[in-house]
């Protein structure tokens, strides 16, 4: 700043008082910087507040956590080819062939699934906990099915189904929930929750006075859609869990972790003995 004033003619005082002159304006130099640091600090503060304002409500208050459990997701696909049902069940490893029902069904370990096969080449697998875990069970379905000397083609593979559970961090008052939407479908007689079906997206949905909602939907995305819709609407319901209910909650939870460590050791152990 000095060199700046300097060049725009500022000259020392011929009496010799250079060193008060040189003085003043440096004070007035850190004058002016303090005040253009407060301004920027103050444009700062109030630009923040204004993006703080512009954010929706949910981002601002972040609302309680939901974990959607994928328990089951059933897919279908043909091999294109006529299977003899009785060859396979002589010749094939975990199979079980039902004459009666005239199929059979196979079980593979990881991914833990089961498939029931038809004699015309089709095959429905269930049990896998996402769509990755389905498709790559369908294949090793039709691999197996391969090497037992079938010509199979993968083909119309497509995920039929699939089954979610979540539990609302509340309890829910399904009676009203019922009367107040005509979607709603309660007969407290024949089954304890309330049937809600959607339409966009295509799911339906159980909800339970606990909390608990089960969720049918054609695709895991469905599933996830269909719990954005339904909790606005059933948290104008909610109230609060009693003790008796919170107990069993928890229990459900540990069980649930108990169940996930167990499937997790046997994965863990069974590497070396795995099923084709």
């Amino acid at each position: 700043m000095t060199t700046i004033l300097q060049k725009n003619g500022m000259k020392t005082l011929p009496n010799g008082n250079s060193g008060i002159c040189n003085h003043n304006l440096e004070h007035q130099v850190q004058n002016i910087e303090v005040d253009n640091y407060n301004d920027n600090q103050i444009t700062e503060e109030i630009e923040i507040k204004e993006e703080i304002e512009m954010l929706p409500d949910t981002v601002q208050s972040e609302g309680p956590e939901i974990d959607i459990t994928i328990n089951n997701v059933v897919c279908s696909f043909s091999v294109r080819c006529h299977l003899n049902l009785r060859e396979i069940a002589l010749n094939g490893t975990n199979v079980e062939y039902r004459k009666e029902n005239g199929m059979l069904t196979m079980k593979l370990r990881r991914p833990y699934t089961t498939a029931s096969v038809w004699s015309s080449g089709k095959i429905t697998c269930t049990g896998a906990t996402s769509e990755v875990q389905a498709k790559i069970a369908a294949r090793r379905f039709a691999r197996c099915l391969q090497k037992l000397g079938f010509n199979t083609k993968f083909n119309n593979y497509r995920v039929v189904n699939v089954l979610g559970t979540c539990s609302m961090p509340f309890a829910i008052k399904i009676n009203s929930f019922s009367e107040q939407h005509k979607e709603a479908d309660y007969e407290p007689e024949l089954h304890p929750g309330v049937t809600y079906k959607i339409k966009n997206p295509k799911a339906t949905l159980k909800i339970f006075s606990t909390g608990s909602v089960t969720v049918t939907a054609p695709s895991v995305a469905d599933v996830q859609a269909a719990i954005e819709y339904i909790f606005p609407l059933v948290y104008e319901f909610r109230k609060e869990r009693t003790a008796e209910e919170q107990a069993a909650l928890a229990l459900k939870k540990l069980k649930q972790q108990q169940a996930e460590g167990m499937i997790v050791e046997n994965d863990n152990s069974g590497e070396e003995d795995t099923w084709e």
